[in-house]
């Protein structure tokens, strides 16, 4: 059982999910921006949820994101909420776990 971000990032990394997402406004880019995903040119193919025992700000979700059109599979870890005034409201019904 995988009870570490750490540990989940490792296991995404071997399964081919070798891109480090950043949230921006309006977007989720890549390191560099080099690409930059719109709300609906990504999928999430799983998540994992870190809680925390006493600290809430110790919460952290873990998203595996491939998108067909770049073929590019990678990880998105998003401390706490998502829930910040330069998300568009496109890009946060995209990050509200569901699955196409």
């Amino acid at each position: 059982m995988m009870n570490t971000v750490s540990e989940i990032i490792n296991k995404l990394q071997k399964e081919g999910y070798t891109e480090d997402f950043n949230l921006r406004p309006g977007y989720i880019g890549t390191s560099n921006d080099h690409y930059k995903l719109l709300h609906d040119e990504f999928i999430i193919d799983k998540f994992y949820r870190f809680e925390g025992e006493s600290n809430p700000d110790d919460e952290a979700t873990v998203y595996a994101i491939s998108s067909p059109k770049y073929n590019i599979k990678g990880i998105l870890v998003n401390g706490g909420g998502i829930y910040t005034d330069d998300i568009t409201d496109e890009l946060l019904e995209a990050l509200s776990i569901r699955k196409e």
